[in-house]
């Protein structure tokens, strides 16, 4: 029998994992010039960091967490999100002694068991950014604004920005009233099974909902911003008033609550129409009592998470092709592989890309490896070209060939990958 990769866990080979290499790759470039840092965090924690951060009755906790115990029976848990671990990190190395405001991004795998489909697996990938240690608006629409930066840079086109605000635990339970009191005066029973569920559990979760049902129902429900405090509203014109003043589009979207118990005050979402139905593909918020709730200091935190998986489809259409190799090297006999294996190590030292054969082989057959290895130029080392000193160099798409000196075969392949021939 043989062993299988887990359902909802994919391997990644090129083109693909070249498409996240790109994400992580430009997420650093944009977010460092925002002073963010990068911080690697476990893949596994204590159960509790998530119970406690994310909320008991939230869906992830209650369904989707991948739990199990250690031979100490302790309970441990795959990480379902980022931000948890982040604040733990941040507590346990005493970040708020050290700096006045902690700006951290993190990239790595989640596990969440969820029905497997496009864009969303029970292994997925998401970069995060954490700014900790700031109460301003300004810091919020920052976010914001780094984020659309980030997705810009990629060359994602067809984005919403939608935003809402959650408000406090002062002005809060107002509004939870207020829901509750309207979602006593619908049929529970035309409501979908998980959100039945959520009227006791966690009743902001019904505004949410994507079934069609559930959405008719609260099309009336009361709006989150009619019940923010003074404070709250205060803090979200000023986002609202900065997101205007550099040119970010955004909606107000009154159902955005976001799926975690941690999230105060801002919230926002950016999503996509171009893989298919709406989706989102970043989103994130406020979360300033997230801290002090794992055993922290009192302070403010503000962040976002991309989903990489949902990234990389939305490149697919317009991914450029990754760049060719330099060279395939075929070397003749025993001593040309030699002299071609050390030959090879000069090129990849020169900043060039390019394999040899290690196996023997006839010379057709050597040269079709070259052919599918995708190469610009085949080099050909054999016996002659040892005494001579020299390479035989063929541009495997055109099959123009020319003997080229050792000595020079660097700055040939160099000249030529600048021209691109």
């Amino acid at each position: 029998m043989s062993i299988t990769r887990i359902k909802g866990f994919a391997d990644m080979f090129p083109p693909e994992s070249d498409t996240f290499t790109r994400l992580e790759n430009t997420a650093r470039e944009v977010f460092f010039r925002y002073g963010f840092v990068e911080l690697r965090t476990p893949i596994v924690e204590f159960t509790e960091l998530f119970q406690r951060s994310i909320g008991e009755e939230t869906d992830v906790v209650q369904k989707e967490m991948y739990t199990f115990p250690d031979r100490k029976g302790r309970s441990l848990t795959l990480r379902p999100e980022a931000t948890a671990g982040v604040m733990r990190a941040y507590i346990e190395a005493g970040l708020v002694n050290k700096e006045a405001v902690s700006r951290l991004f993190t990239t790595g795998p989640m596990f969440r068991y969820e029905r497997p489909q496009k864009g969303r697996m029970r292994q997925f990938h998401q970069i995060n950014c954490e700014c900790l240690g700031s109460h301003s608006p300004y810091a919020d629409a920052e976010l914001i604004s780094m984020l659309l930066r980030f997705l810009g840079a990629l060359g994602l086109r067809e984005l919403t920005l939608k935003v809402n605000s959650l408000g406090c635990a002062q002005c809060r339970p107002r509004f939870r009233e207020a829901l509750l009191a309207y979602l006593a005066g619908v049929d529970r029973a035309a409501l979908c099974p998980d959100c039945a569920r959520r009227v006791e559990t966690n009743p902001l979760r019904v505004l949410d909902c994507k079934q069609p049902g559930c959405r008719a129902i609260t099309d009336q429900a009361p709006h989150l911003l009619d019940y923010n405090c003074p404070d709250c509203r205060a803090h979200f014109d000023v986002v609202l008033d900065l997101l205007a003043a550099a040119g970010v589009a955004y909606e107000l979207d009154h159902r955005l609550v976001r799926g975690l118990d941690y999230y105060c005050r801002t919230t926002f979402e950016v999503v996509s129409g171009s893989i298919g139905a709406q989706a989102a593909v970043a989103g994130g918020g406020r979360y300033d009592g997230l801290v002090q709730s794992l055993g922290g200091p009192d302070v403010p935190g503000v962040g976002f998470a991309c989903g990489m998986e949902r990234l990389a489809l939305m490149l697919e259409a317009g991914a450029a092709p990754a760049p060719a190799p330099d060279f395939y090297l075929v070397c003749m006999d025993g001593p040309s592989r030699r002299e071609g294996w050390l030959l090879a190590q000069q090129l990849r030292g020169a900043g060039l890309r390019g394999e040899m054969n290690f196996s023997e082989g006839g010379f057709k057959s050597l040269m079709r490896q070259a052919g599918k290895s995708g190469a610009r130029y085949g080099l050909i080392l054999g016996p002659d070209e040892l005494a001579r000193g020299e390479v035989v160099a063929k541009h495997l798409e055109s099959g123009r060939q020319q003997s080229v000196p050792r000595a020079g075969i660097v700055d040939f392949l160099q000249a030529g990958a600048e021209t691109n021939d």
